[in-house]
């Protein structure tokens, strides 16, 4: 039994109400991505009383993350805590009543559309567009709503991506994302900590339109610069060539299930994902490496590091490697101190 006190000054808001609220403590969403924009969505939601919030991050809270990552603090940098664990420890803290399911994984091509099923919208909280296509393709395939975010330096975007039959897709509004081309990143070019939370809360008022069925969801692009205050909409017509809102064809879920590599953007790490799912023994696997340098580990990931090189493994066999000059030293360092 819900205690709806704690939504009251929600329920007020007319164009919410008992039904409204209702509405939304019986939706799931997922969030991908539990970073600044990740966090900030997960916050807004969260209180407003989401009934099945679903936390989905591969990553782990860094020092550098507490700039503009609003949920995390010290106590989870020096813990090694991964993200999805270390947000939802303190989103129960703040609203105890609803669900809160993290997941500490890789989102890629033949995992996501297990981990968004279920799911009444998709909450965009990536810094990568690769994910993103893979997000549209795999919604837009299983008719989910989901809700783009993008934050860099001083300016955002934001877009509903819905499944009515005339609206368009996120490969609609950005046709050339599939090309291989290079993209500024927050760590090269630097990103102010309040960009993203602007950001986010404009994801989070959709996100209540959505789920409880609005006439005013917004169906343009926004963009916003902070910096220049300068903002405006974007009109996005639906490509009638589109291949994946149009003719369903859905390439970027196609990807072969292989092993495979990715460079963190300015990171200097290297993330290595073996092929299938893994159970790794840190306690064993520990002893093993104690020889060869310093060793600490929790239940969700082990940390190694000698003079030149630092591994991050997750239970489930994922690894975050630092120092490694190129993605097949990167896998040969797995080979050698993991072992798989």
């Amino acid at each position: 039994m819900h205690n709806f006190n704690r939504y009251s000054r929600q329920i007020a808001f007319r164009d919410i109400g008992q039904t409204g609220q209702e509405k939304l403590l019986s939706s799931t969403i997922a969030i991908i991505g539990i970073g600044a924009l990740g966090t900030a969505l997960a916050n807004l939601l969260c209180r407003s009383g989401i009934g099945h919030i679903r936390l989905i991050d591969r990553d782990y809270v860094e020092l550098s993350n507490l700039q503009r990552q609003t949920l995390f603090n010290e106590d989870d940098v020096t813990n090694n805590t991964p993200k999805a664990i270390a947000a939802a420890e303190h989103l129960k803290k703040i609203n105890s009543s609803i669900t809160i399911e993290p997941i500490v994984t890789d989102v890629n091509a033949w995992n996501i559309e297990e981990l968004i099923k279920g799911c009444d919208l998709v909450l965009d909280g990536t810094d990568n567009m690769g994910i993103r296509l893979i997000i549209n393709d795999a919604c837009v395939k299983n008719h989910i709503p989901w809700i783009y975010g993008g934050a860099i330096t001083t300016t955002g975007m934001s877009m509903n991506i819905l499944t009515s039959e005339d609206a368009p897709c996120f490969l609609c509004a950005f046709p050339g994302a599939g090309a291989h081309v290079s993209h500024d990143t927050c760590s090269t070019v630097g990103v102010l900590g309040m960009i993203p939370s602007i950001v986010a809360s404009y994801q989070a008022v959709e996100a209540l339109k959505i789920l409880i069925g609005s006439e005013d969801i917004r169906r343009s692009l926004l963009y916003m610069d902070v910096w220049s205050n300068d903002t405006g909409q974007i009109d996005i017509k639906k490509n009638l060539e589109c291949p994946a809102c149009v003719h369903r064809e859905f390439t970027f879920l196609s990807q072969p299930q292989t092993p495979y590599t990715t460079t963190l953007c300015g990171r200097d790490a290297i993330q290595v994902i073996p092929f299938g799912k893994r159970n790794i023994n840190f306690e064993s696997l520990s002893k093993k490496l104690s020889h060869a340098g310093n060793v600490k580990f929790n239940k969700f990931m082990l940390s190694f590091s000698d003079s030149t090189i630092e591994i991050n493994l997750f239970s489930d066999g994922r690894a975050i490697i630092k120092n490694a000059k190129d993605e097949n030293a990167a896998r040969s360092i797995y080979s050698e101190y993991i072992g798989y």
